[in-house]
């Protein structure tokens, strides 16, 4: 597919949703600035076209904008920036590295990452947390160094018969720079109002003449660390950490560390174009990236049974060490035959996710336990994609007159899923059991507990055992055939069809895309689109296997002990409680939309969408004995060889839903003559996604009062994601100076439980965020900022527990740890 070319994204630029562009991004001329329009190759296949006659809808963020995020990640950054994209808050155990990043209230497994135009290699860890429980392995797009990011092309619309699978919500296509001169380089520095989270930023590229045609090649780092934050509050005084009151009354009531882990990481990389003549180039891109994660869980008390007080006396909170390895490396080259243009690209990915753990223990091996596990479990993502595109454009195809692009490819697509085990240490049980009494004799309260039976495998940690090793892998083979027919001046039409064969369980499969626009008058187009999706399960949807020792919530919402289980939806577990191997994905999706810009300085856009999924992939609810064993569950593991107080959990195809949204962006340039220029900038969502139809619960199940899928289960879908998001922004250019403004307000969520009567709302909220930037000397800027100046903090309204109420705020849809300041210095050269 041809890339996009690098051009600044300018104020009055009709379709594109850039809510606060930067004075670096824009040229010196106003009519310069008000003419030019970004080319995009996004939502097409083998031809560029601007934003302005896109038959879909596309928002288009700059380098800049990214780099006025402050605290945020590019991830969080893409999610502050447009009003179709949420942003999770995993805040607690390994799993807050994993922030998933949804657009239109569909999980990030429904929107396909690309860079350069190429398919981006999915992350090892799959989603188990906050809003999003599908299982799925999406990309992992803080690894890409956003001092990489030249702008980045969203498309808001369904591409899964261009794409391929993982297209059905939209496409993340980012654009790496791609100058042959000049660089940049700048440094970040900034904290939490309360103190906490400290965070340094260090960045910069550098682009480079490759050969003497036109090639280049641009080398970009970025590096980050970011301290600890925690706001969770202290347990109520009733609650008893320790047996003796005087060491009680001592004890400052910290139960829980939930929040932002400590962080460290780097990414680098390089894009590059040789030409070779007038026909060919050679082309290639790579980056590497390393982040390490320490994450706090719940305090494990001394009065508790994973307390051994010959280690730990006063209690431990225990972490989660992480280690993520991520690097993707393509080459390609280009060209053209006669009249044909050509591209062939080979690409290979890798994501790796290690876990360790500094501060746990077994308690099942007593005071010789290890306190730490240099190697918990080991889970890795490979992928490698071939593709191979043509694409021509015909003055009349078929002898129809009508001038008619095609563009057509072939794709195969190899991807296998691992998990490694650990060290035995950290899973197996061990044969220490506490003693009746203590060493003087007096009866030891920890006996009374469990007669003398210790909580089981390392604490707080993921672990893997080699008989739930996965290895599991596929290949896809793929074909396209892209149409695009200009059949008046004013009228343009886009047909699309796919063919894919899975070599697993998913099959065959074909689908198709119709899109069209028609300008009414010079000011006024209209554009729709219909098409069909296909999404085969994830990998990790199928294969993982892991025991997880954590604390969780019961049917009632209160915190227990839990070793849970998930196991591969194919199991002999997971058939016994209900399971059955996993079918894909199937998707349906219409679009209208009307496009108006009435004078050059304004435009809006309003994009009306519909997507039906069937066969939605979830995690089931937490499948455990009521009874603590005594009841039908239990009877169900120890016919499996499981402890009757196991917690089992799969993924399975529970629910057909439907998405119904509105996206309206608004842009308009003020002009205050000595006072400089004020833009302002308006984008809405709304979204609701209902449910069609739902799987149902075994018979022994449902007779001891167990759902497989329930109430819990479907709230992530309906009821996790705010159903409003508006962004208002503004931005004041005067001479050096620039001031940027922005507010978001975000509608209602809800956190559903397995038990209703725990579900509880979390209220609407506004969050506003400040930029003021100076230039000196024509190249150093100086920024101070701020995200979310009030320091708004979502409703604590989360379900009561008297630990410390760990979900407070809930799953809130922004960061939950209230204001951040921050300091930049920049340097253009």
């Amino acid at each position: 597919m041809t890339h996009a070319l690098r051009t600044p994204y300018l104020l009055g630029l009709p379709l594109a949703c850039l809510l606060a562009p930067t004075a670096n991004a824009l040229p010196a001329s106003d009519d310069a600035r008000l003419e030019t329009v970004t080319v995009i190759s996004t939502g097409v296949r083998g031809n560029q076209r601007t934003v302005a006659d896109s038959p879909a809808p596309i928002d288009v963020i700059s380098s800049e904008q990214l780099l006025r995020s402050g605290r945020a990640e590019l991830s969080e950054a893409i999610s502050k920036l447009l009003p179709s994209f949420n942003f999770g808050t995993n805040t607690a155990g390994f799993q807050s590295g994993v922030r998933p990043l949804s657009n239109r209230g569909l999980s990030p497994a429904y929107t396909l990452v690309l860079v350069n135009g190429k398919r981006r290699h999915n992350g090892a860890v799959p989603a188990s947390g906050s809003t999003d429980n599908s299982g799925a392995n999406a990309v992992d797009i803080d690894m890409i160094p956003i001092s990489a990011v030249d702008h980045i092309e969203v498309l808001k619309d369904s591409a899964a018969a261009q794409y391929g699978s993982d297209a059905v919500a939209g496409v993340i296509n980012i654009i790496l720079k791609n100058s042959a001169q000049g660089g940049h380089v700048e440094s970040t520095y900034g904290q939490l109002y309360s103190g906490q989270g400290e965070t340094l930023k260090l960045g910069g590229d550098k682009g480079f003449s490759l050969g003497d045609d036109g090639g280049f090649l641009h080398l970009f780092a970025d590096a980050r660390k970011r301290g600890t934050a925690t706001w969770i509050d202290k347990a109520d005084p009733s609650y008893r950490a320790y047996f003796e009151d005087e060491r009680q009354a001592g004890w400052d009531r910290r139960a829980v560390k939930n929040g932002d882990p400590d962080l460290r990481a780097f990414n680098l990389g390089y894009n590059a174009e040789l030409p070779l003549s007038d026909a060919f180039k050679l082309y290639s891109f790579a980056t590497y990236g390393e982040r390490r994660l320490e994450a706090y869980n719940n305090y494990r008390l001394p009065n508790s049974n994973a307390s051994i007080p010959e280690l730990f006396p006063d209690g431990y909170y225990p972490l989660n060490n992480i280690k993520d390895t991520d690097y993707q490396w393509l080459l390609g080259a280009k060209g053209n035959a006669g009249l044909w243009d050509w591209d062939l690209s080979t690409s290979y990915g890798r994501n790796k996710n290690q876990q360790s753990s500094d501060l746990t223990i077994n308690p099942t091996y007593g005071p010789a336990s290890p306190t730490s596990f240099d190697d918990l479990a080991t889970l890795q993502f490979d992928q490698w994609v071939n593709n191979f595109d043509v694409t021509r454009a015909f003055d009349g195809l078929f002898g129809l007159g009508v001038p008619t692009r095609v563009s057509a490819g072939l794709e195969h697509r190899w991807e296998r899923f691992r998990t490694f085990a650990g060290d035995p240490l950290a899973y197996s049980v061990g044969p220490y059991t506490y003693p009746a009494t203590l060493p003087d004799g007096r009866p030891n309260p920890l006996y009374a507990l469990a007669n003398g039976q210790t909580a089981v495998g390392a604490q707080a940690a993921l672990t893997i055992r080699p008989e739930d090793e996965a290895d599991v892998k596929r290949n896809n083979y793929a074909g396209y055939l892209d149409l695009g027919l200009d059949l008046s001046p004013v009228w343009y039409l886009g047909a699309a069809a796919r063919l894919e064969h899975y070599d697993d369980d998913s099959g065959n499969t074909a689908s198709f895309k119709l899109n069209s626009r028609y300008e009414l008058s010079d000011s006024v187009a209209v554009r729709g689109t219909l098409g069909s999706g296909f999404r085969a399960p994830s990998l990790t949807q199928s294969g993982y296997t892991v025991s997880d020792n954590r604390t969780a919530l019961d049917a009632n919402g209160n915190v227990v002990p839990a070793l849970r289980r998930t196991v591969a939806p194919g199991s002999a577990a997971a058939l016994a409680f209900g399971g059955d191997t996993l079918d894909p994905e199937k998707s349906r999706n219409a679009g209208l939309g009307l496009t108006w810009q009435p004078a050059r300085r304004t435009s809006v856009t309003l994009d009306a969408y519909l997507i039906d999924i069937d066969d939605r992939i979830v995690l089931t609810e937490n499948l455990y004995d009521q009874q603590n064993g005594a009841g039908a569950v239990g009877d169900i593991l120890a016919s499996l060889g499981l402890a009757r107080t196991t917690w089992i959990n799969y993924y399975t195809n529970a629910f057909d839903t439907r998405t119904r949204g509105l996206d309206l962006v608004g842009d308009h340039t003020s002009e205050f003559g000595e006072w400089g220029d004020v833009r302002w900038t308006l984008g809405f969502n709304w979204n609701k996604t209902t449910v069609r139809g739902s799987r149902g619960t075994p018979q022994a199940l449902s007779d001891a009062g167990i759902n497989v899928v329930g109430h819990g289960r479907e709230g992530d879908l309906v009821a996790a994601s705010p159903k409003t998001k508006w962004v208002l922004g503004s931005q004041w250019l005067l001479g050096n100076f620039t001031g940027t403004l922005q507010t978001t307000r975000y509608g209602k969520v809800e956190t559903w439980q397995q038990n209703p009567s725990q579900d509880r709302s979390f209220g609407a909220k506004w969050i506003t965020d400040l930029d003021l930037s100076y230039l000196l000397l024509d190249s150093l800027t100086v920024s101070v900022g701020g995200t979310n100046l009030f320091n708004v903090r979502p409703d604590k309204n989360g379900v009561y527990n008297a630990n410390g109420n760990q979900a407070g705020y809930g799953n809130p849809p922004f960061h939950p740890g209230g204001g951040f300041w921050y300091t930049k210095l920049a340097y253009d050269f």
